[in-house]
């Protein structure tokens, strides 16, 4: 019998599932594998009944069913479980033949994986799928990359079943080499970190700041909804105000305000460190998560330290406008910032990226899909070495405009003690990114005189340096210069 199969999946939790389901629906024959073989069954006799997907109970069947060459797509968890199904895997495809890794791997793994597999004659992908279990199903944004010749293979496949724009262009495109596609998927989740603690911050102060209830905060983000700020996390925000519990109550205020994270937002703010990337906002963001998790000591600190009167006075309506433009401002920051880092990981690992064609990935299907990205593609559409987002014509006029407020939003909160780390760091980094001075020359002529670290000078040519004997007894001999 000749094989049916266009590819395999392996793991058949609900992502595995749904993409399996999505790729059925667009006329792919889909070779469905789980090491506990006996959810195969299960999938084949609920979720998958009366569908064209054929199930395997070993991965040597599984090569079996599949075409030349064949391809088989990883659903598990990232880490130890990857690298033993690749060794698996190894053993039964052969030369040609492409793995595909779609869950969260740490992009350094993925280029380590992308080398071994081609050193074994194989093809190798690691790509971001963006979307959770409803965009797994009906269209996610996905962001591949790794060895260049796999990619016509999986092409077809996966602009099939990505999500589409307006004009039926798909959320997926060849990322790059190496681990590119994970790295954008990395990034693509700390600035949904960022995204998620701005709103939250919005929420705090409309909530505690303007004594707003649930239904009041449910009509200003379906406002909200409709304009500028537009977007997927916008949207399930207004849909969680409205929801009731049994009581009648509103349900998120039953909720613990302890988050959780699975660790991408701390690998983006790590790469961001060592590559000197300050992504100050997704940092925050990240951080903010670790605080919230402090349940037990902030409700002894609550009484140690009890909070005053944080009611904001004034007109209601003016403040959720000043909230909506500090919310844009931050937002444009934290996008800023994620463009930064990623035009240093290109330059780092020589990865030659689509900064617009990366919105328009991120345009549909994925958690930060928006509007606003469409504005993010036309940038780079307009000027693709573009240095910083802050510099294009939209952005500029969009900042200038909502400063004044955002100002005032973070002033006030800060001294009514609503805390807003988010967004004050996102004006932070504003307000230093547009310094043409800033005080590290103080800071440098400090490391100099305890470390004799040297430092530059503004009367001299960048890449001279020079040492003070700051104390008389410090002797002439510098620090060697180099930079972390």
């Amino acid at each position: 019998m000749e094989p049916q199969g266009d590819i395999a999946v392996i793991g058949l939790a609900v992502m595995g599932q749904n993409l399996i389901l999505n790729m059925n629906d667009h006329g792919f024959t889909v070779v469905a594998y789980n090491r506990t073989v006996s959810k195969v069954d299960d999938f084949l006799n609920n979720e998958a009944k009366g569908t064209r997907i054929l199930g395997a109970h070993s991965l040597q069947e599984m090569v079996a069913l599949l075409k030349k060459p064949r391809r088989v797509m990883l659903m598990v968890k990232a880490g130890k479980a990857v690298d033993e199904f690749i060794e698996q895997l190894l053993t039964v495809l052969e030369p040609g033949d492409i793995i595909i890794d779609g869950g969260n791997s740490l992009f350094e793994d993925t280029i380590r994986r992308v080398k071994y597999v081609e050193s074994k004659g194989l093809l190798y992908i690691g790509t971001g799928v963006s979307g959770g279990e409803e965009g797994a199903r009906h269209g996610p944004s996905i962001m591949p990359g790794g060895s260049p010749a796999a990619w016509p293979h999986v092409k077809p496949i996966f602009q099939a079943i990505a999500a589409k724009v307006a004009d039926g262009t798909p959320c997926c495109d060849w990322v790059g080499e190496g681990g590119a596609g994970h790295y954008v998927k990395m990034t693509h989740n700390g600035i949904e970190y960022g995204d998620m603690q701005l709103i939250c911050e919005a929420y705090h102060i409309m909530k505690d700041g303007l004594g707003m209830s649930a239904d009041e905060m449910h009509e200003v983000f379906k406002a909200w909804n409709e304009a500028e700020l537009q977007s997927y996390l916008i949207e399930i925000t207004r849909d969680i105000l409205a929801k009731r519990d049994e009581d009648g109550a509103p349900l998120v205020d039953k909720i613990l305000d302890t988050a959780g994270q699975k660790g991408t937002g701390k690998w983006t703010v790590i790469s961001s460190q060592e590559m000197g990337i300050p992504i100050t906002l997704i940092a925050e963001a990240v951080y903010s998560r670790c605080v919230s998790a402090m349940k037990d000591l902030r409700v002894q600190a609550a009484k140690v330290f009890p909070p005053g009167n944080c009611k904001i006075p004034g007109d209601r309506k003016r403040w959720i406008d000043d909230i909506r433009k500090a919310l844009y401002a931050s937002k444009i920051i934290s996008y800023a910032q994620g463009y930064m880092l990623m035009r240093a990981a290109a330059q780092q690992y020589a990865w030659n990226l689509n900064y617009g064609g990366i919105a328009l990935m991120w345009r549909g299907g994925c958690i930060i899909r928006s509007a606003f990205l469409g504005d993010i593609k036309k940038a780079f559409d307009k000027n693709p070495d573009l240095p910083n987002l802050l510099f294009d014509p939209f952005f500029k006029k969009a900042i200038k405009s909502c400063t004044r407020s955002w100002r005032k939003v973070v002033s006030t909160a800060v001294k009514k003690g609503i805390p807003v780390p988010a967004f004050s760091t996102a004006l932070a980094f504003f307000d230093g990114f547009r310094s043409e001075r800033l005080p590290a020359n103080l800071l440098q002529a400090q490391r100099d005189y305890f470390g004799a670290h040297t430092y530059e000078r503004v009367d001299k040519p960048r890449g001279e340096f020079f040492h003070t004997n700051w104390t008389g007894t410090g002797g002439r001999v510098a620090s060697s210069t180099y930079t972390v």
